[in-house]
């Protein structure tokens, strides 16, 4: 688990920078909603790739209004980028982020997978950071004391 954590977390920090693991966000012509969830859902429907045939096939919608665009997240992970202003799709891509998200946290694997056996995991790693950070400065706290101790003893230093 820790491996994963580690594989996909490094991914995901480069989601932003890598069109492969998140498309870009177009930019639509306008910033206020003229269309429709029917025009919507319609300009999804005519990307094949998406799979879209109904309200069904349909994760979610991520509004963005600054942006002028719909972001419409298919169930088979595909993501439709609709213009608020004219519907007309701006782009259409296959979205990585959430299935590496989805590993990252466990929940790939079983929702129960989440908190038996990557929460444990991850406490552990915490437990060993911090008990390697201990090790790190142990001679130093020691070199430290020992000093501390000469000054109080009037020895030599």
């Amino acid at each position: 688990p820790v491996l994963v954590v580690i594989v996909t977390g490094m991914l995901l920090q480069w989601k932003r920078q890598s069109d492969w693991i998140q498309p870009p966000t177009a930019i639509g012509a306008g910033s206020i909603p003229e269309i429709g969830f029917d025009q919507i859902l319609a300009a999804a429907r005519s990307v094949e790739e998406a799979g879209i045939t109904g309200w069904d096939d349909v994760d979610r919608l991520d509004v963005r209004p600054g942006k002028g665009i719909v972001k419409v997240r298919s169930n088979t992970r595909w993501e439709v980028q609709v213009d608020v202003l004219t519907g007309e799709v701006l782009q259409s891509a296959y979205r990585r982020s959430d299935l590496i998200e989805s590993l990252h946290d466990g929940s790939f694997f079983h929702k129960r997978t989440t908190l038996w056996v990557f929460f444990p995991a991850s406490v552990l790693l915490l437990v060993m950071w911090l008990t390697g950070i201990y090790l790190f400065l142990l001679p130093y706290i020691a070199k430290r004391r020992r000093r501390a101790r000469r000054r109080a003893t009037g020895g030599p230093q």
